[in-house]
């Protein structure tokens, strides 16, 4: 019985959506389990006879059964994509889907590094080296400005204004955003521009970009990735560390030292408040010491 509607909503996902065939099997893979829920309830029904009630149960099977938390949330949002279809073809004149909940997401905390880390990672740095100039400069650059990896390799010449301590990078979506740049950051930016940068050969294209290799190219996301992963094993540091960490270790230390979220989700260049939201969770112990020390029922 179901197997007409099945055929139906790949079709509608290959030619209306345009998804990709592992993207179709993994939506056609959810509408199988939810019709194996319903042989063991021995119930033989329609799309259009299923209610809220119904969907709620099988959420709960699904759960029973040991999927994880995001494992349930990507069957529902395949239920929904399944019930559209089911509307826009007046299979259904309800959508039962509407007020179900898909089970709550647990936030990761990232990892994140203390200044005293940070400090240990850059003082790894070979500066007998020309290339160990050049990273001082892009990792001064990363924890001032909170940087993505994406932004630091595209980082451009002419979107550095150091004499007002600004520099002006492209984010996601193209988005361009000003973002204030520390003194150490300046520091170590101008002496690889004027010591290191100069003895390249720069290939054709590539003179306004900032950080490049002994080739004169860019920088590619995973070499940023590889001298930081070496830096941190000499430093001697046991922690998960990615350039990303640098992000997140910039945004936490701001937060720590009671900067505005919202100056905060400014300088990231998040598009929502939500996504900075995670840095006061990564502030509990400080906020636990501020009452301990100033509110009465805690003395």
């Amino acid at each position: 019985m179901w197997k007409a509607y099945k055929k139906g909503f790949k079709a509608w996902l290959q030619l209306e959506k345009s998804l990709s065939d592992n993207s179709v099997e993994a939506y056609l893979h959810d509408i199988e389990k939810l019709t194996l829920f319903l042989v063991q309830q021995k119930e033989e029904r329609n799309p259009s006879d299923l209610t809220l009630k119904d969907l709620e149960n099988f959420v709960q099977w699904i759960n029973e059964l040991g999927m994880t938390v995001s494992s349930q949330a990507r069957i529902i949002s395949g239920l929904r994509s399944f019930y559209k279809y089911c509307m826009l073809e007046q299979i259904c004149t309800i959508d039962p889907t509407l007020l179900l909940e898909a089970p709550k997401m647990q936030r990761k905390l990232p990892d994140i590094l203390s200044f005293s880390e940070i400090e240990q990672i850059i003082g790894a740095i070979d500066h007998s080296k020309a290339e160990g100039g050049r990273n001082r400069a892009i990792l001064e650059t990363m924890y001032s400005c909170g940087l993505r990896v994406s932004e630091v390799v595209n980082l451009r010449l002419s979107n550095l204004f150091m004499d007002v301590g600004f520099i002006k990078v492209t984010g996601k979506g193209d988005k361009e955003r000003l973002v204030p740049i520390g003194r150490d950051a300046i520091k170590y930016i101008n002496i690889y521009r004027n010591n290191i940068r100069t003895q390249l050969t720069i290939k054709p294209g590539e003179e306004d970009i900032v950080f490049l290799n002994r080739r004169g190219h860019r920088l590619s996301r995973v070499m940023i990735f590889l001298i930081l992963k070496e830096l941190v094993k000499i430093a001697g540091i046991q922690k998960n560390i990615s350039p990303h960490t640098f992000r997140h270790s910039c945004a936490t230390h701001l937060v720590e030292g009671g900067a505005d979220l919202r100056a905060v989700q400014e300088m990231l260049g998040h598009e929502s408040i939500t996504t900075t939201e995670i840095y006061t969770h990564l502030d509990r112990e400080f906020l636990r010491n501020t009452l301990e020390q100033f509110h009465p029922a805690f003395k």
